[in-house]
C-alpha cells in the first residue's frame, strides 16, 4: 500500500527539477534514468541518472496539505540546514547538498538534489558482514554520532516548529511529548495505557530532565538503514530531516532496540554506563520514541502491523520501568 505522504512525480516534472539544479542538464535517455528508492515512508525519493553520466538522489517532501504530526513541520529544511552544517566536519561522512528548491512552481513541495551515497545500505548487509567488521563498523557508528553532537545549539527543540522549542529541556519534553499525544488523540489512538496515565509517568521523571543545560545537535533517526558501508567503514549518513536540539542521550543507540549493535557503537560513542537520572531520561526518550512510533502508524499505509505490534509492546516494556521506578 502507498504511503499518504509520498509526493510521486511524472518524468517531465523531474526533468524540470533536473533542468533548474544544474544549469539545464538533461536527464539520460532510457527509463532506468529515474528509479525510485523505495525504503523509505515519508518522502519519495529517486536515483537520478543525467545526461553527463552523474548520479545523483532526488527527495521530494509530502505534498501541501499532507497530514503529518506536529514534529514533522518542515523537515525538510531542517535536513538541508542540519546536513550543510555537520559537512562542516570532515568526521562526518553527509552527502552534499546540490540544490535547494522551495519555490513551489515545478513541484507542489520542497524537494533537493544531493550526492549518491557510495556503498551498501547498513539494514541490507548487517547479516552477512563478518562479526568483527560488524564490530567496527558499529564503533564507527558511535564515533560519528559523537561527531554530530558536538554542534552546540541555541534552543532546545526542533528548527522547523517554533511551536516545539524552548529555552529549558525539561519544559521542551514535555512540550514535545505533548505534541505527540495531541497527534494521537486527533486520529483517535488508544494506547494501552490513559494518556493521563502516560502524562504521569512523565512528570515524575522530569525532575532529571533538569540537568540538561546545554543543547546539542542529535540526529535522533540514526538506525542501520540511515547508513552506508563501504570498506569496513561507514561511507555516509543520511536522513537528518528528524534532527533537533536536545541531549546526546536521545540517539538510536541508547535505546535498548539495536542489541549488540548497541553495545558497539556506545563504546565507540565512549558511554557505556548510566546514573540513575540518565537511566530515566533514557527511559523517557524511549517512551517518547514508542509513542511516536505508533501514532504514526496512523499517519501511514504500512503494508503490515509489525511497527504498530512493536511499538505496542515497546509502550508496555518501557511504562514498566517508569511506573516502577
Amino acid at each position: 500500500m502507498e504511503s499518504k505522504t509520498k509526493n510521486k512525480q511524472t518524468r517531465a516534472q523531474i526533468a524540470a527539477m533536473v533542468a533548474r539544479a544544474f544549469d539545464g542538464m538533461a536527464l539520460a535517455e532510457g527509463e532506468d534514468a529515474i528509479l525510485e528508492m523505495k525504503d523509505g515512508w515519508f518522502n519519495v525519493s529517486y536515483r537520478i541518472r543525467l545526461a553527463d553520466g552523474r548520479e545523483v538522489v532526488l527527495k521530494i517532501a509530502p505534498p501541501k496539505g499532507a497530514e503529518v504530526m506536529q514534529y514533522e513541520k518542515n523537515i525538510m529544511a531542517t535536513e538541508v540546514a542540519t546536513m550543510r552544517l555537520v559537512q562542516q566536519n570532515p568526521a562526518i561522512p553527509v552527502p552534499e547538498i546540490y540544490f535547494f528548491d522551495t519555490a513551489h512552481d515545478l513541484c507542489d513541495a520542497d524537494y533537493f538534489f544531493m550526492e549518491m551515497m557510495h556503498g551498501d545500505s547498513l539494514e541490507h548487509v548487517s547479516t552477512s558482514l563478518p562479526s568483527e567488521t560488524l564490530t567496527a563498523v558499529n564503533h564507527h557508528i558511535g564515533q560519528i554520532i559523537r561527531e554530530i553532537n558536538q554542534f552546540p545549539g541555541t534552543y532546545f527543540g526542533y528548527d522547523g516548529n517554533p511551536d516545539l522549542r524552548g529555552d529549558t529541556w525539561k519544559e521542551t519534553f514535555i512540550t514535545i511529548v505533548e505534541a505527540v499525544l495531541a497527534d494521537a488523540a486527533r486520529k483517535n489512538v488508544q494506547f494501552d495505557f490513559g494518556y493521563d496515565e502516560l502524562r504521569a509517568v512523565v512528570h515524575k521523571h522530569a525532575p532529571a530532565l533538569d540537568e540538561i543545560t546545554k543543547p546539542c545537535l542529535v540526529h535522533w533517526d540514526a538506525w542501520n538503514p540511515n547508513f552506508f558501508v563501504e570498506n569496513g567503514r561507514i561511507s555516509g549518513i543520511i536522513d537528518f530531516e528528524r534532527a533537533l536540539w536536545a541531549e546526546p542521550l536521545m540517539e538510536a543507540h541508547f535505546r535498548p532496540l539495536l542489541g549488540d549493535s548497541a553495545t558497539s557503537q556506545m563504546h565507540g560513542y565512549g558511554k557505556t554506563s548510566f546514573t540513575f537520572a540518565e537511566e530515566q531520561r533514557k527511559n523517557l526518550y524511549s517512551l517518547h520514541l514508542a509513542l511516536v512510533m505508533n501514532t504514526e502508524c496512523f499517519y501511514r499505509n504500512y503494508d503490515t502491523d509489525d511497527i504498530f505490534n512493536f511499538s505496542r509492546q515497546y509502550i508496555a516494556d518501557t511504562m514498566a520501568w517508569l511506573q516502577a521506578n
